[in-house]
């Protein structure tokens, strides 16, 4: 029998924060294949969305914008996705470290999720060249054919968007579970910084080491 997310003891999380174009992205899929951390982004959750659906409509409608999707609407998502996850044993709550990438991403998210996640670490990518930001989005958006990422004024409305919504997030929390890590560098110079930061953050409160 599978675990009922909303009947299970909190999840224990660690965040993943940072600006749009800072990396979080590689960085989670990278640190994703390591064993005892699954790594849950919901850009991707979103994007994954049936287009012709409600859902898939109503994203669509915010992040063409470069609006946040509604709180709601995000923490409902999210726990029908990390349901799945333990229903087919991809995700092994007593066992592994789930890395959050884009949730809780507002104040009122915090709030809602107080009761689903046991936050250990926050790891704050920084990248203080904000035009810097925006030419790698607008190169990835290039790269990958990403709507949501291709019109510069969209970016800078995200950029926007995050300063006033998903930073003070960070503020939520006690200052010494955040983390802050220099983005920029090669991938695996800052995956390098990233787990030097998890691991002591999180190894005495996990039932089984990272990698066990």
């Amino acid at each position: 029998m599978t675990a009922d997310i909303a009947s299970h003891d909190k999840l224990s999380v660690a965040l993943l924060f940072g600006q749009p174009g800072v990396g979080k992205g590689t960085q989670g899929q990278v640190l994703g294949t390591i064993p005892g951390l699954v790594h849950l982004a919901t850009g991707d959750m979103f994007r994954g969305l049936d287009h012709d659906s409600q859902l898939g409509q109503e994203f669509l409608k915010y992040s063409s914008q470069g609006l946040l999707v509604p709180d709601d609407l995000t923490c409902r998502l999210w726990q029908q996705y990390v349901q799945g996850l333990i229903d087919t044993n991809a995700y092994r709550p007593h066992m592994d470290l789930l890395l959050l990438d884009g949730i809780p991403r507002s104040v009122r998210q915090v709030e809602m999720l107080t009761s689903h996640i046991d936050v250990l670490a926050i790891v704050h990518l920084v990248c203080p060249d904000e035009e810097q930001l925006v030419q790698r989005i607008v190169l990835r958006a290039k790269k990958q054919g990403r709507l949501d990422d291709a019109d510069e004024s969209v970016i800078r409305r995200r950029l926007d968007v995050y300063n006033r919504e998903t930073r003070p997030v960070l503020d939520c929390y006690d200052a010494s579970l955040v983390h802050e890590v220099d983005a920029d560098g090669l991938p695996m110079q800052v995956t390098q910084r990233v787990l030097n930061t998890i691991i002591p953050a999180v190894e005495d409160r996990l039932s089984n080491p990272l990698g066990a």
